[in-house]
């Protein structure tokens, strides 16, 4: 038996991609965020979804250590029958009478799948390094920068020096000369991720600062960051649901403002008499 023959096809994908080229690279990603499809599909079908031929989806399948598309394909039906929503055809949507409980399902379902790989020591040493560093800087794209403004917003009640960014018409480079090694980076990772997302990461690890990164469960293994938190955000619809990565920012906030102590109070004290003078609610 192959020594891979335990993982989860996910894991192999995620585990393979760094050594693919880059049409190899293009299909696996496309299975990251949509593993069902392999399910669904014949091999020829397959390839003119991911826009690759079909002899490269022989060789990728051969690079997960299947000895062929049939047995790489029952192994995802294998995973698909366990109920993960993940593994569900992108192109299936629920029943308008079920639609309402489908989707809170889901919701609950990705918090759980999430929060079972995480502890409160891990929530904890990203809030005491927030809460350490010189600045702390929250970078986000796409679906994502909503999420790094959210996270800025709150943790602004007890941390005085955070930043997200980039800025409206800012470029990235602005931010980057100022960054520090007694800085604290939370990047934000989700689908789809922008094409610079790798040199990025690159350029964070080499300023040395502390480097969260939070992705979705797509995202390969990336070495050299201090926590990685895969947020599940799977869901039955064309939209990924990123309740999962909401409650994460929420808890990392919250626990943030927690471990403060004295000087986190002292500014929400001061945050509070800068409201009542304002008559702010």
């Amino acid at each position: 038996m192959k020594h891979t023959a335990r993982r989860s096809f996910l894991a192999r994908v995620r585990a393979a991609l760094p050594t693919l080229h880059p049409a190899e690279r293009r299909l696996g990603e496309f299975l990251c965020d949509f593993p069902g499809e392999l399910a669904s599909y014949d091999a020829q079908e397959l390839a003119q979804l991911a826009q690759v031929s079909k002899a490269t989806v022989s060789r990728f399948v051969r690079r997960l250590d299947y000895s062929n598309y049939e047995e790489a394909r029952r192994h995802a039906r294998e995973e698909q029958q366990t109920g993960s929503r993940l593994f569900m055809p992108s192109a299936k949507s629920p029943q308008a009478a079920n639609a309402l409980g489908d989707h809170l399902q889901q919701g609950k379902d990705n918090i759980d799948q999430t929060f079972s790989t995480l502890t409160l020591d891990d929530i904890d040493a990203v809030a005491h390094s927030m809460l350490a560093a010189r600045k702390t800087w929250i970078i986000g794209f796409r679906a994502s920068r909503p999420l790094a403004d959210y996270l800025r917003w709150q943790l602004m009640q007890v941390i005085e020096h955070v930043v997200s960014l980039p800025g409206s018409g800012e470029t990235l480079g602005e931010y980057l000369a100022r960054i520090e090694p007694h800085d604290c980076v939370l990047l934000f990772g989700l689908r789809r991720r922008v094409s610079h997302n790798r040199p990025l990461l690159d350029f964070l690890r080499k300023t040395q600062a502390t480097l969260i990164y939070i992705t979705d469960e797509g995202a390969e293994t990336v070495k050299g960051v201090h926590r990685h938190f895969r947020c599940h955000t799977a869901a039955g619809g064309p939209l990924f649901n990123h309740v999962s990565v909401m409650a994460l920012c929420h808890l990392l906030a919250m626990r943030t403002i927690e471990l403060s102590d004295t000087q986190g109070r002292d500014r929400l004290r001061q945050i509070e008499t800068a409201n009542d003078i304002l008559d702010e609610l």
